[in-house]
């Protein structure tokens, strides 16, 4: 066994306090994180014991202000385990119990008592535990502020889960310029009351930065940066602020223009330092984004990389106050999670022995599932396996090793409110589901990418409900699925038994609904082992009048998480026809979808050879070769797809349906002449 990593604990009480007295000596207190008041007591009790076990009950009182949502936790002194637990989801992990509160029960108000029991395991004694915390305080009859964090661990821990304020204050060209309004307070109150806890500021400094030698930030950049950072701290949401586009802008010179670009970076940063240095601990400061080097690949920038982090982090710990003990992060090179860009950043954080460091990396995903190229439709097991490998190594390389990680960003790229789906979107689901559980399990702190595709941020409210669910409650809890979220029916078809698998992820399936009626197992569906299978009875009920497109909304729904969508669709075989038009615009296939959708698009010459810009593989990136419209009845070739055909070899595309059609199309080049024909 490898011994647990000891790592140097910084004097907080001392540092702080001075710097608290000299800002309020210099009026230059400007916000404190606005705090909650928490406190709790337990009531623990075995009610019955006998050779190897027992069972106990659990009362917690809040004595703080009201919660929403609460995990309470305790170390077990003599070894014992929870073996079966009621009343309250079990998280715990060998030594360290942690029992999390379900939806009925994770409301507690003021003087409010929730209580749970369980049956234990025992060898030797049954001591009780000597202490507990609720969300992280001190179960021990008094009330008070949240407690200052120990070391990086503790405070990465309580960001979880985190949001990010993207393509606003990091756009070119101004906070609007990216077509996001201006971040309000009201729109951090939303986030906070989905239950995020903290948030990252994307910030790109350098259309607001003079020039050399003092590259002075416009102290109007400055101070908007801190309204915000304010009304953050201010609803209890912690913030992590960094340098953002930045990274490729100019700090990608740093190889070429070396002693003008670490000018740059250093002086910026004493700027930020030295306006936020009396903030509290809430605010936290990230190096920079996605660090990158022009002409230096792989290896070969890791130098420039590390260079950076020292920089940033002497530059902020010299400045004093609160930046003398502040949450510093690092990011790998890339923001990568390969071995070769972790093990540089965990040798550079252990030589600083300093426990409030913290390192981060990003994940969108196995890049052909998230781009939808190559074939990669599914949530199948390679792209799963990249996934689970990504958090791993980053677990085991630095959280294993007392070097806590964020995943600064998380999404799947390109996903849109706007456009079709690119990514199916049961399949996405399912990627957003296993990644959030991943990240419990390697206690990766995540924060979501959010440009406005999830949160409108006019109306503050967000545009897809159920995806919306599924991104909060995966937070704390797995969600079941099936095999697939679509059950296709054709239109003039004979309706037939239809059955799916049933992904439970270790919860118990408790059936299936429509419309707050839940359906009879036997006449509806029938399941055997792990398949679901919908009698032709129920889906002809389902189907009704078999209008194209979604005729029913069936739920599957598990002992926990957010129920799974399953629609029922009535389709037939699209239909294209032929078209012209150039290289020098879109290209639009006239198409009647039938109530399909697209899956992917593959594209040959006749010789066997790959058409279109990925040449590597026949199919095709959607949304940069292809793309379509169900409204306008168009499948749309990209600008880019079709500058990229050969003069006057017909490319044969075929398109691939998720109601498991295949469509052949040929499209020819004739200088800027593009014609389509259908088959």
């Amino acid at each position: 066994m490898t011994p647990t990593p000891v790592r140097r604990r910084r004097l907080r009480i001392g540092v702080l306090a001075a710097a608290t007295v000299a800002a309020l000596t210099a009026g230059l207190f400007t916000a404190v994180g606005a705090q909650a008041a928490q406190g709790c007591e337990v009531d623990y009790k075995v009610t019955g014991q006998w050779s190897g076990g027992f069972n106990a009950n659990v009362e917690v009182t809040n004595l703080g202000d009201p919660i929403d949502g609460w995990a309470l936790e305790w170390e077990w002194p003599d070894g014992q385990r929870v073996t079966k637990l009621w009343s309250a989801k079990d998280e715990s992990k060998a030594d360290a119990a942690k029992v999390e509160a379900l939806g009925h029960n994770a409301k507690l108000a003021t003087g409010g008592s929730t209580s749970f029991g369980f049956t234990g395991s025992w060898t030797g004694a049954n001591t009780a535990p000597a202490e507990f915390r609720l969300n992280g305080r001190l179960c021990d009859g008094t009330v008070g502020e949240q407690p200052t964090w120990d070391n990086a661990e503790e405070q990465v821990a309580a960001m979880q889960p985190g949001w990010n304020i993207g393509n606003t204050l990091d756009a070119l060209g101004g906070e609007t310029n990216w077509g996001n309004p201006l971040i309000t307070e009201e729109l951090l109150q939303t986030v906070r009351a989905e239950g995020y806890n903290s948030i990252r500021l994307p910030v790109t400094w350098d259309e607001f930065t003079g020039p050399a030698p003092d590259y002075t930030i416009a102290p109007e950049r400055m101070e908007r940066v801190a309204q915000v950072v304010d009304w953050a701290l201010e609803n209890d949401l912690q913030v992590m602020l960094n340098l953002h586009h930045d990274s490729w802008m100019w700090l990608d010179e740093l190889p070429n223009d070396h002693d003008n670009v670490m000018a740059k970076f250093e002086s910026m940063w004493a700027q930020i330092a030295e306006r936020f240095k009396d903030y509290p601990a809430e605010l936290s400061f990230e190096s920079n984004n996605e660090p990158q080097f022009v002409g230096k690949e792989g290896d070969a920038g890791e130098p420039y990389n590390e260079e950076l982090n020292r920089a940033f982090y002497d530059v902020v710990r010299a400045s004093g106050g609160g930046n003398a003990d502040r949450l510093l992060v690092l990011p790998t090179l890339n923001t990568n999670a390969e071995q070769p860009r972790l093990d540089p950043l965990k040798t550079m954080i252990e030589g600083l022995d300093d426990d409030m460091v913290a390192a981060t990396i990003h994940y969108y995903g196995f890049w052909p599932f998230t781009v939808n190229i190559a074939g990669f439709t599914t949530y199948n097991e390679q792209v799963q396996q990249d996934l689970a490998g990504y958090f791993q190594r980053a677990h085991d390389t630095l959280v294993a090793n007392g070097i806590p990680v964020i995943v600064g960003e998380w999404a799947v790229f390109n996903y849109s409110h706007w456009a079709p789906e690119r990514i199916e979107q049961g399949e996405m689901l399912k990627f957003f589901e296993d990644l959030q559980f991943q990240a419990r399990e390697n206690e990766l702190t995540t924060m979501l990418w959010d440009a406005g595709q999830f949160l409108n941020r006019e109306t503050l409210e967000w545009r897809d409900p159920y995806v919306a669910e599924h991104l909060r409650t995966e937070v704390t809890s797995r969600s079941g699925t099936t095999s697939f979220d679509r059950i296709y029916l054709e239109k003039a078809g004979i309706i037939n038994d239809e059955s799916l698998t049933l992904n439970r992820n270790g919860l118990e399936f408790e059936g299936l609904w429509h419309e707050d009626k839940k359906l009879k197992e036997g006449a509806d569906y029938t399941v055997s082992g792990d398949t679901l299978t919908f009698t032709a009875a129920a889906l002809t009920r389902l189907a009704g009048d078999r209008e194209y497109g979604v005729n029913a909304i069936v739920e599957a729904r598990f002992s926990a998480g957010t129920p799974w969508r399953i629609y029922i669709k009535t389709n037939d075989r699209p239909v294209l026809s032929d078209a012209t038009g150039t290289t020098t615009a879109a290209f639009n296939i006239p198409t009647e979808f039938k109530g399909d959708n697209l899956a992917t698009m593959e594209a040959k010459y006749a010789d066997g050879t790959n058409a279109g810009p990925a040449s590597w593989t026949p199919y095709q990136e959607f949304g940069h070769s292809f793309i379509y419209d169900y409204e306008a009845g168009t499948i749309i070739l990209n600008t880019a797809f079709l500058e990229s055909l050969k003069e006057g070899e017909p490319a044969t595309l075929t398109f691939h349906w998720w109601g498991g059609e295949t469509i052949v199309y040929t499209v020819t080049r004739t200088g800027t002449t593009v014609t389509g024909t259908a088959s």
